[in-house]
């Protein structure tokens, strides 16, 4: 919005001029979000605690979970409003991508609000039926893959891009839709199954999305994608934006949910942060970054489907419990430590994806 009531009126007033640049535009977004974060947070708690938004705790989970029964609930609300407002208010609104991306994320959203709304309402830890959250979830997905399918910016669209290696670029043709899908539905239920404990799941959002800002800058910005023979992105380059607006408002949420937590995210927040960070990776041609970078959220879910899987084989577990942060509290692991080390593999791991620009 700001890009366009001020870039307009820099021939008389030089200064508007550096609305113009999205460095600066992406400090802004970042900002705005996190301030917005910041001052909504409070009036949001009180309001969700006010409502009976309460978190309701699985009696077949850990006892020391049972002290989070009571907390407010679906501060994911709060991570939408900062993400929206610092993008329309920040971003060049003419952008497609802009909007395919907090349509993606709100529309990941609204999924996890029915089921926060629903759990709430039936007082218990059962939402939405697993089958129907996820046919709504991939209904997204296959509307953001036919998207891109339908409106390709180049010839790169449905080309599968891997990191170190830049002349193999398998062409996925129609299979792009369902892979796209895939990419989004696996992200948004990754990030779910990590938010588990206080700030498990933010921070390492918090890097994958700062790791996806600078992914973003480099696929829009034409000489920078050249020098470093990536996939230049025609309109990318306002994605940065979006993903810093991301950043600051999981900071601003982290400030609250940091353990012991005044608000959980809820599924109205992971799933959109899920999905956020899945239409990022799919406009930029990092879809496979987004495994490194998320890696804290595929051991997750991967860890479900072991257990799941060779439970249903043998009758008998592997972990004690599943996602495996469970299984590390279930050993007697205190609850901050397991977060910050989950905190320092993400970090490990934002490193060793931002190797790949420079390593191909």
């Amino acid at each position: 919005m700001l890009y366009h009531l001020l870039v307009p009126l820099a021939k008389t007033f030089g200064p508007f001029n550096v609305f113009r640049y999205v460095t600066f535009r992406t400090a802004g977004a970042f900002l705005t979000a996190l301030l917005v974060s910041m001052i909504l947070g409070p009036p949001i708690i009180r309001k969700l605690s006010a409502m009976r938004a309460r978190q309701v705790v699985r009696d077949d989970g850990p006892q020391t979970h049972l002290k989070k029964a009571g907390t407010p609930t679906m501060g994911g609300v709060l991570i939408l409003l900062a993400v929206a407002s610092a993008t329309l208010l920040w971003a060049q609104l003419t952008n497609r991508f802009i909007w395919l991306a907090l349509l993606s994320m709100l529309a990941m959203g609204a999924v996890g609000f029915v089921d926060d709304y629903l759990k709430l309402k039936r007082a218990t830890s059962t939402g939405l039926r697993p089958r129907q959250k996820l046919v709504w979830q991939i209904l997204i997905g296959l509307l953001v893959g036919a998207y891109l399918y339908l409106f390709p910016t180049d010839q790169f669209t449905t080309k599968l891009a891997i990191p170190f290696l830049k002349r193999w670029l398998p062409e996925l043709g129609l299979w792009y839709i369902l892979f796209a899908m895939v990419v989004l539905v696996g992200c948004s239920n990754a990030v779910n199954l990590t938010d588990g404990l206080d700030g498990l799941a933010i921070v390492p959002t918090l890097m994958a999305a700062a790791t996806f800002t600078l992914f973003a800058y480099v696929a829009g910005h034409a000489a920078i994608a050249r020098y470093l023979q990536v996939i230049f992105v025609k309109g990318a380059s306002e994605l940065p934006i979006f993903a810093a607006a991301l950043v600051g408002a999981s900071l601003g949420f982290l400030w609250f949910n940091a353990h012991p937590a005044q608000v959980f995210m809820g599924d109205t927040g992971s799933l959109a942060l899920g999905g956020a960070l899945a239409t990022v990776a799919l406009v930029t041609k990092n879809e496979l970054i987004l495994v490194v970078a998320g890696g804290c959220f595929v051991v997750e879910a991967l860890s479900v489907i072991i257990q799941v899987f060779w439970f249903r084989r043998t009758g008998r577990r592997i972990f004690r419990m599943a996602p495996i942060h469970h299984h590390y509290e279930l050993n007697g692991l205190p609850e901050p430590k397991i977060i910050v080390r989950f905190w320092i593999v993400s970090f490990v791991l934002q490193v060793i994806a931002l190797t790949t620009l420079k390593l191909r």
